[in-house]
């Protein structure tokens, strides 16, 4: 029945909501949601229902700092209009490694990697990372702590880092957010910084796959798209609720939790998975 289609796309609308702005991945949680909640929709349609529902959480983003991120903005004096664009241009010199790599490697890594596996292991190398990176950076001064101070180097540093997200079960925040740490930049400059890099990024690439899914032909069914349509719209609603918590909450507090968390699921997922293939 379709109630029930749309309760299952609320779940998932919920869950791609919280994770794909938190260092945790998305995908290491879809993975298992979908063990459980599996949509009664086709397989090509799943695919595209997936990367959709992202645009819904993309558009968190610039509701949610839309006056930062506006250069059109009366309130803005002449000054701080030109500090708009630059974030932008910076925001743009950021993309350029993952749009570049991320079309040249998107399709080997989706077929060669995308599994429980990798997933689990990249959740558990970046939770270490993140406990590491915070015992090595306590007490320590950053060198930038606002996202208008970022060069375009450390724009392109922290790009560079994005590339890594390629990996499945990495987190794209959790990638440039520590590529930021790394580099001496402030964890509430970095989240900013990852944040506005997600914009044009993710909607190049749910973009190319809504495309993709066009191309092949593929009529989707009244249902289907109900289905879609409400998942879009509840990531997108939570996202505006998961960005606020995690700008406060790296005011108050270091990734240390985060850390632990993804050890903790990257674990759950190998034995989740090796339990289900013995029996």
């Amino acid at each position: 029945m379709l109630i029930f289609e749309i309760i299952k796309s609320v779940i998932l609308g919920i869950v791609e909501g919280i994770t794909e702005w938190l260092p945790i991945s998305s995908t290491g949680h879809m993975i298992l949601v979908d063990e459980f909640i599996t949509l009664d929709i086709s397989p090509e349609f799943k695919e595209a229902f997936l990367f959709v529902i992202q645009l819904g959480a993309i558009l968190a983003v610039p509701i949610y700092f839309f006056d930062k991120l506006n250069p059109f903005s009366r309130r803005k004096n002449a000054a701080e209009r030109k500090m708009t664009w630059n974030l932008w241009f910076k925001v743009v010199v950021g993309c350029l490694p993952a749009a570049v790599l991320g079309l040249l490697l998107d399709d080997f890594f989706e077929e060669h990697f995308y599994n429980y596996f990798v997933v689990a292991v990249a959740l558990i190398v970046y939770g270490v990372a993140f406990i590491f990176v915070e015992k090595m950076k306590a007490g320590k001064e950053y060198r930038v702590n606002s996202v208008n101070d970022l060069t375009y180097k450390d724009a392109l540093t922290i790009g560079a880092y994005q590339v890594l997200a390629i990996i499945p079960g990495t987190s794209r925040s959790g990638s440039t957010i520590l590529g930021g740490m790394l580099s001496g930049i402030s964890r509430t400059a970095a989240a900013e910084f990852s944040f506005f890099m997600a914009i044009p990024i993710m909607l190049g690439a749910s973009g190319i796959k809504a495309l993709k899914f066009i191309l092949s032909g593929y009529t989707a069914t009244l249902n289907e798209i109900v289905v879609l349509t409400v998942g879009t719209f509840v990531a997108f609603f939570v996202s505006l609720f998961a960005i606020k918590f995690l700008m406060d909450f790296v005011k108050r507090h270091d990734f240390t939790p985060f850390g632990i968390y993804r050890i903790i699921l990257g674990i759950v997922v190998i034995g989740y998975f090796v339990i289900k293939n013995t029996i």
